[in-house]
């Protein structure tokens, strides 16, 4: 199933499973993440398209996303290490 990430906000990074957002799969709040990484040597290998596929770790679990293309992975973990940045130093 193909899903769709939208920041609606500073504190949230929501996920669609569908490209039209109409089907909200979950919330995770910026504030829960710990590391966005790219893993290709551990989990990847269970990802449709692992040359593609990176991580978010938060407090409660690990979301593993899949980009459409290598740039378009690259922005998606700058956005998403500098929203959960922001926010860490919005709070200090």
């Amino acid at each position: 199933m193909e899903e769709t990430l939208v920041c609606h906000n500073r504190r949230t990074l929501s996920y669609y499973a569908d490209k039209h957002k109409v089907k909200l799969k979950g919330v995770i709040y910026f504030q829960a993440i710990e590391e966005v990484y790219y893993d290709h040597l551990k989990n990847a290998h269970k990802s449709p398209n692992p040359s593609l596929t990176f991580s978010v770790k938060t407090h409660d679990r690990v979301y593993y996303m899949v980009a459409p293309s290598p740039e378009a992975m690259r922005i998606w973990m700058d956005v998403i290490v500098t929203g959960a940045e922001g926010y860490t130093q919005f709070m200090v």
